[in-house]
Order: C-alpha cells, then sequence, then structure tokens
C-alpha cells in the first residue's frame, strides 16, 4: 500500500522550488502525492496561480482559504488562524502518513502547527537558514522543532538544525531544490523571452524583485525606486511582492511606478521557466529575493542584495549587499554591472530529488517520535 504524502504549498515561488520533487512522488511506486494548495495561489491579486499548477498536471486535493484583504499584521495574524482551520479539516479528510512542507512562510507555519497537533509527522526542506531582516526567521526554526525529518541546502545548515536539537541520523544535505530546477528546465531563447515579455530587445534588462522586511517598521522600495528611476534606457521588469506585512504598500508603489516609466513592467509571477530565463539573461537581479543568493548565481548573474531580509544567509561573491538608500543601491548596481565572476556554486550539485527520494524511502516508518540531540 502506498504511503501518502502530502504537499503544502502557498506561493508561485516555492512551488517552482517543489515542481521537480512533487513530480517525483507523484511517479512513484511507493507514494501517493496529496497536495494541498493554499495562501496566494488562491487569490486573484496574486495571479491565481493554482491554475498553472493544475496545467502542470498535478491534482489539487484541498484548497485552504487563508488570505483576508489585508497585509497589516493583524490581518497576518488571522489569515495564519484560518489557515489552521482550513488545514486541520483539509488533514482529516486527508489522512496523509506525512507532510512534506518546504521553508518559513506564515502559511507553512499554520500548516506544520496543525499537523503537529493531529499527530501527523512532518518532512522539512530549507531549514537551518538564517534571514534576520524577516520573522520568517523564527518560524523556520519553529518548524525545524515540530518536524521529525530535515533536507538541508548546505552544510552548514545542517549543522545549524542539529544545535537546534535534532538528530543527525534525521538531518540530510542534500542541496537547495531550486538548482534542480536549473539543470532540467529549457530555458527560452533571449529573443524568445524579449518578445513575450514584450522587452526593447536592443536594451539590457534588470530583473527586479522586492519583499517587505517583516521585522522591521520602515518600507525600503522608495528608496529602491528612487535609484531605478536613473536607469531610463534598462527594461525594468518587476515580479510582484509576497503577501507579507507590507506587501500591497510596495505592489502599489511598483505600479504607480510602472505607470510614470515606459521602461518598466510589473508581473504578478512569471512562471518558472520564464523567471528563470529572464535571471539568466537579466544583467542584474535586483532586490531582496532569497532566489538573488541562492538560484541566481547558477546562472551567472549577478544579485544587488538590498537591505537586511536575507541578513545572516550564506553569500555567494557576485551578491552585492547594501543599505537601502538610492545612492548605495545605485553604487551596488554599477558594480555589479561590472562583475565577471567567479559564480560560487554553494547550495549544491541540484541532483537534489533523487537524494530524497532515496531518504524517504530509507524511512521504515514515518513517525512523531524524536529526541532532543544534545551536542
Amino acid at each position: 500500500m502506498k504511503r501518502k504524502i502530502c504537499v503544502v504549498t502557498g506561493t508561485r515561488a516555492e512551488y517552482g522550488l517543489l515542481f521537480n520533487l512533487m513530480r517525483a512522488i507523484q511517479q512513484s511506486a511507493e507514494f501517493e502525492l496529496q497536495l494541498v494548495v493554499t495562501g496566494m495561489h488562491l487569490s486573484s491579486e496574486f495571479g491565481l496561480t493554482y491554475k498553472q499548477i493544475e496545467a502542470d498536471g498535478f491534482a489539487i486535493d484541498e484548497k485552504v482559504e487563508m488570505l483576508l484583504s489585508s497585509d497589516s499584521a493583524t490581518g497576518i495574524a488571522k489569515s495564519i488562524g484560518l489557515a489552521t482551520i482550513g488545514f486541520s479539516d483539509a488533514y482529516e479528510r486527508l489522512q496523509p502518513d506525512l507532510l512534506l512542507i518546504l521553508g518559513d512562510r506564515f502559511e507553512m507555519l499554520a500548516a506544520a502547527q496543525t499537523a503537529l497537533v493531529m499527530q501527523i509527522p512532518i518532512a522539512h526542506l530549507h531549514g537551518g537558514e538564517c534571514t534576520f531582516g524577516a520573522y520568517d526567521d523564527a518560524i523556520r526554526h519553529s518548524i525545524t522543532k515540530m518536524s521529525t525529518w530535515h533536507f538541508t541546502s548546505t552544510a552548514s545548515h545542517r549543522k545549524r538544525v542539529i544545535q537546534l536539537g535534532e538528530s543527525p541520523k534525521r538531518v540530510w544535505n542534500v542541496g537547495a531544490v531550486g538548482i534542480e530546477n536549473i539543470l532540467k528546465l529549457p530555458l527560452l531563447t533571449r529573443d524568445r523571452l524579449f518578445t513575450n515579455l514584450k522587452l526593447n530587445i536592443d536594451q539590457p534588462m534588470f530583473l527586479i524583485t522586492y519583499h517587505p522586511e517583516t521585522n522591521l517598521q520602515t518600507n525600503g522600495v522608495y528608496s529602491l525606486l528612487k535609484a531605478l528611476s536613473n536607469y531610463t534606457n534598462v527594461n525594468l521588469v518587476f515580479t510582484k511582492a509576497n503577501a507579507d506585512n507590507g506587501g500591497r504598500e510596495i505592489n502599489k508603489a511598483i505600479e504607480k511606478f510602472v505607470s510614470q516609466h515606459e521602461n518598466a513592467m510589473a508581473f504578478d509571477s512569471l512562471g518558472q521557466q520564464r523567471y528563470l530565463s529572464a535571471v539568466k539573461y537579466a544583467n542584474v537581479v535586483i532586490g531582496n529575493s532569497s532566489s538573488g543568493l541562492i538560484e541566481v548565481p547558477y546562472l551567472h548573474t549577478p544579485t544587488v542584495n538590498c537591505g537586511d531580509r536575507q541578513a545572516g544567509r550564506e553569500k555567494p561573491s557576485s551578491v552585492f549587499d547594501c543599505r537601502l538608500e538610492a545612492t548605495e543601491i545605485e553604487k551596488a548596481i554599477e558594480a555589479a554591472l561590472l562583475y565577471t565572476g567567479p559564480y560560487d556554486q554553494i547550495f549544491g550539485d541540484g541532483h537534489v530529488v533523487e537524494r530524497i527520494m532515496n531518504h524517504l524511502r530509507e524511512i521504515s516508518s514515518f513517525t512523531l517520535q524524536k529526541e532532543f540531540y544534545n551536542l
């Protein structure tokens, strides 16, 4: 009898990272894939990206509504509560043997805490990482303590999960799952990408993604936009912010900027193929997305990492950090444009799914029981 592995996804980026692993579970002889979709996937404001999941050939077993029309701290907290109720109903119907979740967002906190109370074992991807500028940092470590098995992206992250009291025999460094997409996904040519996005093919391109720094009260998007306003002969391609505290303010600021600058455009979601193709042909990736530190260097594109959202995360040498001040951002952009390498590949060789699947097969019984491991 196949063991049921339930995967939860709440954002376009996270789904892209999980895609190959979901496909492997779906096609395996040992496991049955159950898929729960929540968060931004179900919001028209963020592109109703659940439709892309279905178009990719995945059956969605449950849709858990959780987003309120608010990005205040109160609204996010209420969303977590709504999600907890929804996940409890979904898990009761699905009866999964294992919950598999990635990362650190508030949607995953709701998914994990519900599974914990309902005695559903958890396998967690990308634990042990640090991002001091966002409350995601605390959520990630909390999910680690709720989980029984751990798949980390670097050796140092594995060490940190063990430091949190998890037994080394249940913590495996497999590399970052997003790197596998770069190896497997056929990317568009530059001409086709620029035509698809309606860009000026004779001009360079900057790819920009900026999310809220949820541990801070200020919004640095205005400094970023001020810096970018000086680049009038560059295609400025924005992907919109997540549904975090202050995310809608960022998106409104971006939409206003785009309306005032003919060389700028914004997308709710590019999808994995167009996004990675844009990374490949961008002259620089700008903002504060984790992708700029993890996947982008593998496509030999420099990154300007603005502010503190990713502070504490391991960074390749092709990442240029800067404060959220317009002049500092411009300096970092100019430095990045002159960068010629090297592009450090610190998040593994991309052969991640096979390793995860082998470890899952080796687990004879999915269980909640675990000890606290003392160093």
